[in-house]
């Protein structure tokens, strides 16, 4: 075997190990990855709180505001596809009106769906399905709860960290983590921000559409369009097939039906490939194909979680690979480099300046 192979074959092997302790310790690895994301966002707020207020109470004022945006976030979802489940169960005869529309249609083809349906539905699955749903609920709250664990750790340790490491690693080791992770913390925020408002703006205009329509639950598929955009291709996908198939119930027509779909792809397709990369700039500009691959790859490791933390991690990676020389040819390849990135030797030294007055 050549010689020059050798370092490419031992890096595909430690990438495939890395992908399977990722993929089997999700419990222990997927936390601390939600909890360093939130930390990178939460921590400028909490050090402007310290130099005024003592750290202990700076920190519960911090934790408390995390904690009450996810509770109205999550009462905010809880409320919207609570309506619509409602409203479904409240419409169950004319969907089964058109469900058996459908079948006779297809039974005419040929295509014996009744037969498959008897075959793999039945109560045992019904009884297996809301036993996974009720095990998945209790394992999403004890998720959360260690994730504030973490948080409220991860905030105290912020500071004596950054201290710690020009002390432990080289002066361009320690340029490489400090200055890397400030430029991710600001880039991630940036990234939340720009995710939030392209929601907010998703969210409205889906409001505005399904009230023109005349579609029922208008304010109920813009929330759900809101929640959903913050997991980018999955999220859009599935807040652009619900809102279809209840038009298909509500009108009883395959052509309104499909007015909806295409109207709600193009106002997704308007939002996040021509709206957000023009917001978002160089920046935080990633391929389509890299995002994409993100989103599937995280989503298959750590379920619905990691389709919304892939992107994040993949600016992340992106941003530490473009602080080493040896690394940024990954970054210049993955993304487009910002202008605070390390490009010339004398921001190598600066950064080296800022560390040796760390290390001081």
């Amino acid at each position: 075997m050549n010689a020059r192979w050798v370092p490419v074959l031992l890096g595909i092997i430690c990438t495939i190990l890395l992908l399977a302790a990722l993929y089997f310790a999700d419990a222990i690895i997927a936390p601390v990855a939600c909890a360093l994301f939130i930390i990178a966002i939460a921590w400028p707020f909490q050090k402007r709180l310290q130099t005024r207020l003592p750290q202990l109470v700076a920190l519960a004022i911090v934790v408390t505001l995390v904690v009450l945006v996810f509770v109205v976030f999550a009462s905010v979802v809880a409320w919207g596809f609570g309506r619509i489940g409602r409203s479904l169960i409240a419409e169950t005869p004319r969907l089964q009106a058109l469900y058996e529309q459908a079948t006779s249609w297809l039974e005419t083809h040929g295509i014996a769906v009744a037969g498959l349906w008897a075959e793999h539905f039945n109560m045992r699955w019904v009884v297996g399905a809301m036993q996974g749903l009720s095990a998945r609920l209790n394992t999403m709250i004890s998720f959360w709860v260690v994730v504030l664990i973490y948080v409220l750790l991860g905030l105290l340790e912020v500071g004596p960290l950054a201290r710690k490491i020009p002390r432990i690693f080289s002066s361009e080791a320690a340029r490489v983590l400090i200055v890397g992770g400030e430029r991710t913390a600001a880039k991630l925020r940036r990234y939340l921000m720009i995710r939030t408002i392209m929601s907010v703006a998703t969210g409205g205009l889906v409001y505005v559409f399904a009230m023109a329509l005349g579609l029922q639950l208008a304010t109920e598929w813009g929330v759900i369009a809101f929640t959903l955009n913050f997991i980018p291709f999955v999220g859009p996908f599935i807040a652009t097939l619900l809102p279809t198939f209840y038009a298909l119930a509500q009108f009883e027509s395959l052509y309104s039906a499909l007015v909806v779909f295409g109207c709600l792809n193009l106002i997704q397709f308007a939002i996040g490939s021509y709206v957000e990369p023009r917001v978002a700039g160089k920046a935080l500009s990633l391929s389509p194909f890299l995002v994409l691959f993100s989103v599937f790859l995280w989503m298959f490791l750590w379920g619905l979680f990691g389709a919304f933390i892939g992107v994040p991690i993949t600016i992340a990676a992106i941003t530490f690979c473009a602080q080493s020389p040896s690394t940024k040819w990954l970054s210049d390849m993955m993304g487009a480099p910002d202008n605070g990135e390390v490009k010339d030797p004398s921001a190598v030294q600066a950064g080296a300046g800022n560390v040796d007055a760390l290390r001081r």
